[in-house]
């Protein structure tokens, strides 16, 4: 990773360039709620480096890298990013109410591109929703959590019973979205970040040993 392409990729985090309005609430009907928490599968085992091949696309600037998720105890995980040889880039911990970085490069260490991997992997690896409202369309059940003044939406297929995407989002915007691929309902093979208001992309792709 290139000090010129970190830069550009802190710079272009100030740039807003989307208007969208939520229109997810419209595209789905209420239902009796079925359970007030949701436990989410993925990256909920301690036993396991959850190890991913990482391509970020910003504003069609590309760069990649590897991905390390660990448990490290009941709420907070341990997140490693490290160039392809092996160069230790970041390396943080992260649970609901506490972020804490180990050590970062110092082309890294700025605050607003902290900030948002701190609220992408915050949604991410958070393995517990309470959940205040159902809701549903053909496909999917949706399962509505609140987050202070924000929302997560959390569609599973009704077939499968499979979580296969994460929607952050205020009243009026969706900022965040999660897609899962995965062969079962336990580990996600591939994992697709996408923001709404910026033109940022991250995927995520199993490394297997």
């Amino acid at each position: 990773m290139q000090k010129s392409t970190v830069l550009f990729l802190i710079s272009i985090l100030f740039l807003v360039t989307s208007c969208a309005t939520n229109h997810l609430e419209k595209e789905l009907k209420p239902v009796t709620l079925e359970t007030t928490v949701y436990n989410v599968p993925y990256f909920a085992n301690s036993e396991i480096d959850y190890t991913y091949k990482a391509n970020i696309s910003v504003y069609g600037n590309d760069m990649s890298g590897i991905f390390i998720a660990k448990k490290i105890n009941a709420t907070t995980h341990r997140v490693v990013f490290t160039t392809e040889f092996g160069n230790k880039l970041l390396d943080f911990e992260i649970s609901e109410n506490n972020f804490k970085i180990n050590s970062i490069v110092d082309e890294l260490n700025r605050k607003i591109l902290i900030n948002t991997l701190k609220s992408d992997f915050k949604l991410l690896l958070k393995n517990q929703f309470l959940i205040k409202e159902q809701l549903e369309n053909t496909e999917s059940k949706v399962y509505k959590s609140e987050e202070g003044t924000k929302f997560n939406y959390l569609f599973a297929s009704k077939t499968e019973g499979k979580l296969f995407k994460i929607i952050h989002s205020t009243k009026r915007k969706e900022q965040i979205n999660i897609a899962f691929k995965a062969e079962n309902n336990t580990f996600a093979e591939n994992i697709i970040i996408q923001h709404y208001n910026i033109k940022l992309r991250i995927e995520l792709n199993y490394l297997k040993n």
